[in-house]
């Protein structure tokens, strides 16, 4: 007889699924702290001044972070959700040590390695595991509570750590809160998670059965609608490196001072995270198309705009409509790709289109590094926003089907 436990449904299974929010706006919080100091410590501390050379620590955390998702979802039924997100917080312990005490750029890089298996590993596991405690009504809100956690934890410690940074230095204090954020969320995924493999048996028995030879090719290539998720996920990462690493930069170079930098930084992913409480159950609900060409387009005029935006509040805007576009399509990407998706294949699936997503960073920091460094910063911007609204028109194929259906 089947343990109520083990019964998908988010009244049921709402502690387990609570903690993982927890823990997920963890995982992101340890990610914020880079995302507005990160610059200035290349530049000031180590003395880059190469755009390419400055962005190459996120083509390290894209890369590997690519790879970990892929391989959370190759091992996740096979090893367990549970010791993959162990394992996750495994590789972070070290990363806040090694940026407090690096004295070469290449302890750097490598710390964005290790922090990209971390994210990969744990902050995959935590959106595979609450799919799987959600059950297939409530995807969308799921992922909408995931990664609003995971977004607004992201922003907030963006601009706590500016804030230390302005007061007490680029080092050390902002990396103590990273450490502190490394052994909480370890200790919360050793003793209080449990493992959901009994939900994806359950919720297997009543699925229509999927059989696909090689699978990473089908969901990368043959597939049509994941194919077009995917170059969208890559488009939307791509712009998000570019922000991450060059926006701080452009700040700089317009006369703001750290703490303004701090704030624009943070007010992006805050309100990407705070709208995917709306956007998520959106998802649900409502077609995948129209959400996902409205956000890509949202980012697109934004980027072009970003250049002609020189006043502060200009600037605030500029972050709040990348935000609410952004907020439009992450949840929107992850419910589509799990709900065309049987749940033996789903964790799998999620990792294949998580894999190409997140090496939209490495593309997107080579790539806007060049850029700047052989033309401008604002033609990074206009470039980017120009691919993001070619990727936004290409979803027009996406067939106009309502997420209900599938599996």
């Amino acid at each position: 007889m089947e343990v109520p436990q083990a019964i998908p449904g988010l009244r049921r299974n709402w502690k387990q699924f609570a903690l993982l929010v927890l823990i997920n706006a963890l995982v992101g919080g340890l990610l914020g702290l880079e995302r507005s100091i990160f610059p200035r410590f290349a530049s000031e501390l180590f003395g880059l001044s190469s755009h390419t050379a400055m962005l190459s620590f996120i083509v390290a955390f894209g890369f590997s972070k690519g790879i970990a998702n892929y391989l959370m979802g190759r091992l996740a039924n096979r090893w367990g959700r549970h010791r993959l997100l162990i394992a996750g917080w495994v590789f972070a312990l070290p990363v806040p040590l090694m940026l407090l005490f690096a004295n070469q750029w290449a302890w750097v890089v490598v710390a964005n390695l290790l922090l990209g298996i971390s994210q990969g590993l744990a902050w995959s596991s935590t959106v595979v595991m609450k799919i799987d405690l959600a059950g297939a009504k409530n995807r969308g809100f799921a992922m909408g509570l995931n990664e609003f956690a995971g977004y607004l934890s992201i922003g907030i410690t963006a601009y706590i750590s500016a804030s230390l940074a302005e007061i007490y230095g680029l080092r050390p204090y902002p990396f103590y809160l990273g450490l502190l954020i490394a052994v909480v969320g370890l200790l919360l995924s050793l003793f209080a998670v449990r493992d959901t493999a009994a939900f994806v048996h359950h919720e297997q028995k009543t699925a229509i059965t999927e059989t696909v030879t090689k699978l990473f090719w089908n969901t990368t290539l043959h597939n049509p609608r994941t194919r077009l998720l995917i170059q969208a996920g890559l488009v939307n990462n791509l712009n998000d490196g570019m922000i991450w690493g060059l926006l701080p930069v452009f700040l700089t170079q317009a006369g703001l001072q750290p703490l303004q930098i701090g704030t624009i930084a943070a007010l992006y992913p805050a309100v990407w995270g705070l709208g995917q409480i709306i956007t998520g159950p959106m998802s649900d609900r409502w077609d995948a198309r129209p959400l996902l060409i409205t956000g890509m387009t949202m980012q697109g005029l934004a980027l072009l705009a970003l250049p002609y935006l020189p006043t502060y509040h200009g600037l605030m805007l500029f972050s709040i409509l990348m935000g609410i576009g952004t907020a439009l399509v992450y949840p929107t990407f992850l419910s589509s790709m799990a709900a065309y998706s049987s749940p033996a294949l789903r964790a799998e699936r999620l990792g294949i289109f998580r894999l190409w997503r997140d090496w939209g960073y490495v593309i997107g920091a080579l790539f806007s590094g060049l850029i700047a460094d052989f033309l401008n910063i604002e033609a990074a911007f206009l470039l980017t926003g120009v691919l993001t609204l070619l990727s936004g028109l290409l979803l027009r194929k996406l067939p106009s089907t309502s997420l209900k259906q599938r599996f």
